[in-house]
């Protein structure tokens, strides 16, 4: 059984930092993994990619602000979250893809998600 789990999130105020986590189990992580934002009313967009050589992508938004990373020894990924603004609260989802369809993330495995909030 392949489970994601994100921790994390949390009530900010502007400028400030988080650091997201999500623990895996059932799967290593050795393949694309990724971070989604979420808001009511819209779809999951897509936050940060940390690819299986570990080059990292990054929506324009969050570029130079946020980090991701991953431990494959604690098989955990993670969000590094700088300089916050009001902009950024959503639900935060971590995913994973499946391995042998590419980088298809959105079509893998994913948390519930964890709230982030930022006030002005």
């Amino acid at each position: 059984q392949v489970t994601l789990v994100e921790s994390g999130g949390a009530s900010v105020e502007s400028g400030g930092s988080l650091m997201l986590s999500c623990a895996v189990s059932g799967v290593n992580l050795r393949r694309c993994m990724g971070w989604f934002q979420q808001i009511p009313g819209k779809g999951r967009e897509w936050v940060a990619i940390i690819y299986p050589d570990n080059t990292t992508k990054y929506s324009d938004p969050v570029k130079g602000r946020f980090t991701v990373s991953k431990d494959v020894a604690v098989n955990a990924l993670y969000l590094q979250m700088n300089s916050l603004q009001p902009e950024d609260t959503a639900m935060y989802y971590c995913a994973a893809a499946r391995i042998g369809v590419g980088c298809a993330i959105r079509d893998g495995y994913w948390g519930q998600g964890t709230q982030v909030t930022v006030s002005s």
